[in-house]
């Protein structure tokens, strides 16, 4: 369970959707004699287009409702009794009607140690945006309104969508390179196992290519992270965006690591790494991002 807590959550439930899809498919490839590599290429390559674009925004419709069940998300109602639950609601709503989103956020809180926040949903229309218990506590006002305004930008900028497209056609390669080396081995092998080398070949491949594609898919990943500090700071204000990203590497500096949970690629950040470990990171360091807003390098 410690490795899956290291995966984006949105990473991981698309590479559980690819590996069924593959599973079908070598099934129904099996049933209709499509297993053939050079006579069927422009079917499997209408097919890896299809379902891998298709995998990505199951994802994507799942996300909001993932995140809930992984975290414990409660949503906060706009009446809530704690009056700093409402201003939490309230101040999330307003940087939403800055951004002119077209319906508020539903907001919520998770039990968690670690100081971050995640937005997340299929469209703006349908979005959340939770913060940890950590966060309130060690956070002042100023701070989490830069985190908050952060979250609400990720909403705003579409981000959601954008890496749901990025991340389909991810699959779509992964998915024709996998089945293209599945053919390549199995005709190498005693035709009594042939099926059975193409059908773990082709699952495996499908694992191996799609966590190869997260590079790149991270590296969009780190890009984006750029536009959400700079709405943040439209949105709240350049200070309270610089010091919410200040008292988040305060925090990461610490020998203890915070809790890293699975929805790393959604959150405001995470802890950084070293050599190739960097292909990986979801979000640019801290202090680039710092650098950035203090030079007004948008």
């Amino acid at each position: 369970m410690a490795m899956l807590k290291r995966i984006g959550l949105f990473i991981l439930t698309n590479m559980l959707v690819m590996v069924t899809i593959g599973i079908v498919w070598s099934l129904i490839s099996r049933y209709f004699g499509l297993t053939g590599l050079n006579s069927h290429l422009p079917t499997l390559m209408a097919f890896c287009l299809v379902w891998g674009m298709g995998g990505a925004f199951v994802s994507l419709l799942m996300s909001k409702w993932m995140a809930k069940m992984f975290h414990g998300v409660k949503v906060i109602e706009a009446n809530n009794a704690n009056p700093e639950l409402r201003a939490l609601v309230a101040k999330v709503h307003e940087f939403a009607r800055k951004a002119k989103l077209p319906k508020m956020p539903e907001v919520g809180i998770y039990e968690s140690v670690d100081i971050n926040a995640f937005a997340t949903g299929p469209s703006k229309r349908s979005s959340l945006v939770a913060v940890s218990t950590g966060l309130l506590q060690r956070m002042n006002d100023k701070e989490v309104d830069g985190v908050l305004a952060h979250e609400v930008a990720h909403i705003a900028n579409g981000d959601m969508v954008t890496m749901t497209l990025i991340q389909g056609i991810v699959n779509a390669f992964a998915m024709f390179f996998s089945r293209i080396l599945a053919s390549l081995v199995a005709s190498n092998v005693d035709e009594r196992y042939r099926e059975i080398v193409r059908f773990v070949v082709t699952i495996l491949g499908d694992i191996a290519f799609t966590l190869l594609g997260s590079i790149v898919v991270n590296y969009f990943s780190r890009r984006r992270e750029f536009r959400a500090d700079a709405g943040g700071a439209a949105y709240s204000s350049r200070d309270s965006m610089v010091a919410a990203l200040q008292k988040l590497r305060s925090v990461y500096d610490l020998p203890i690591p915070p809790e890293e949970g699975a929805t790393a690629t959604l959150m405001i950040s995470n802890r950084e790494k070293d050599g190739w470990r960097k292909l990986f990171m979801t979000h640019p360091p801290l202090e680039v991002r710092i650098k950035a807003l203090e030079a007004r390098r948008f």
